[in-house]
């Protein structure tokens, strides 16, 4: 199993920049992928951005790509969300996720943060 607690939510105004960090706990965190996902008010938790464990590759949701960048420090176990040049719509609750599966983690993963605050304001 692997624990994850987010951080470095916030408010910032339209076109800000904001950095979310994942830090993931366990015997045995470092064999998972890692990525976040969000549920803005009213709407479905979706997907925005993944990284693989070893490769470091990574896949973005089309709505966040060229404006937000993942990256992961494997020695601290911890997974960054890099969001530059928000918008009002990036405005969610952000989810950090884990999973030994690809496909599961860019899905439906089994493990889950406690979920970060972004507002955007206009």
């Amino acid at each position: 199993q692997v624990q994850l607690v987010e951080s470095g939510g916030g408010l910032v105004q339209t076109g800000g920049s904001l950095r979310l960090s994942c830090a993931a706990s366990g015997r045995t965190a470092s064999s998972y992928s890692m990525g976040w996902f969000r549920q803005a008010p009213g709407k479905e938790r979706v997907f925005v951005a993944a990284i693989r464990r070893i490769t470091g590759s990574t896949y973005y949701a089309d709505s966040v790509k060229g404006r937000f960048t993942i990256s992961r420090d494997n020695a601290k176990n911890t997974v960054y969300l890099q969001m530059n040049s928000l918008k009002p719509e990036d405005t969610a609750v952000y989810y950090c996720a884990a999973d030994q599966s690809w496909i599961v983690l860019t899905t439906t993963p089994n493990y889950w943060g406690q979920g970060t605050q972004v507002t955007v304001s206009s």
